[in-house]
């Protein structure tokens, strides 16, 4: 069973300027468990599709489904989100805020567990008002957190952090799924970020979806970079699947080719230096689903 089923979502919006297609017949499947990155350039639909998930914005078309039930309060109740920036009254403690929101939420969750969870015990009988913008996306995510729920959903959460921010924050979205079996769903525009934390991405352009699969798999690559000397046999061996990268050859092979190449340029008296699989990275494949084309 899918963490969440999208099924030909689409959203138009009504503005100044005429209508907007946010999203348009978008399918999409995330499955339990991990972290799943939702990527796209600013316009591409991420937003849009976050809160229709959780119930702040309905679609024109299309159904949602939460693990395995249609989205609905009853659904919608094994789900916590946190969309756009945190922002919480500064008047009050980390403790205060997080019993505010279990009543008015009308679950029975204990608030220092969940500080204790998201590292931020020390701080429970602090002002929100004095918090750093590291602790206050943490104390968000302890928010998303009330209620036990299976699924989070987080817009941007490293968004204004700085390296060491970052590195933690990653490192608490690692744990909630790994150790406590729950599914994140967050949308960034830090590549770098989501090739480390994500498991699964899916890459949306013009509200469509451009690309999508298991991050280990987008960054596959069958291209062998050989520092080998000399060049010229190992050119004449590869003919159009090799190609000069500074200072040794690129080979277009599979991976099952990589020995028998190698031993054949042995055989025939090319000392190999170095060879390595050349990787992926998100970026690239990023741009190459979404630059636009005249």
């Amino acid at each position: 069973m899918s963490a969440i089923e999208l099924d030909g979502i689409s959203k138009r919006f009504r503005g100044r300027g005429g209508e907007v297609q946010a999203l348009d017949a978008l399918s999409l499947e995330i499955p339990r468990g991990g972290v799943f990155g939702l990527l796209g350039p600013n316009g591409a639909g991420k937003s849009t599709l976050l809160r229709i998930i959780t119930g702040l914005v309905h679609q024109d078309q299309g159904s949602v489904r939460l693990l395995g039930e249609a989205a609905g309060p009853a659904a919608r109740r094994r789900l916590g989100a946190l969309i756009d920036a945190p922002i919480f009254y500064p008047f009050l403690t980390a403790r205060e805020l997080l019993t505010a929101l279990a009543l008015t939420s009308h679950v029975a969750s204990d608030p220092l567990p969940l500080l204790q969870r998201v590292g931020l015990a020390e701080a429970a009988e602090r002002r929100i008002g004095g918090f750093s913008l590291c602790m206050k996306h943490r104390l968000g995510i302890a928010a998303a957190l009330l209620g036990n729920p299976e699924i989070i959903i987080l817009d941007e959460p490293t968004n204004g952090l700085d390296p060491e921010g970052m590195l933690e924050m990653r490192g608490l979205l690692c744990d909630l799924a790994e150790r406590d079996g729950i599914t994140v769903l967050l949308s960034s525009h830090l590549l770098d970020e989501v090739e480390r934390v994500c498991d699964h991405v899916a890459i949306l352009r013009r509200g469509r979806l451009a690309a999508q699969g298991k991050v280990s798999e987008l960054l596959h690559s069958d291209r062998l970079w050989l520092d080998a000397r000399p060049t010229g046999p190992v050119l004449a061996r590869l003919g159009t699947r090799g190609a000069p990268e500074g200072t040794g050859v690129v080979a277009q092979i599979g991976r099952d080719e990589a020995p028998g190449l190698i031993a054949a340029l042995v055989a025939d008296g090319v000392a190999i230096h170095e060879a390595r699989w050349l990787r992926a990275d998100l970026e690239e494949i990023f741009f190459a689903e979404t630059r636009e084309t005249p």
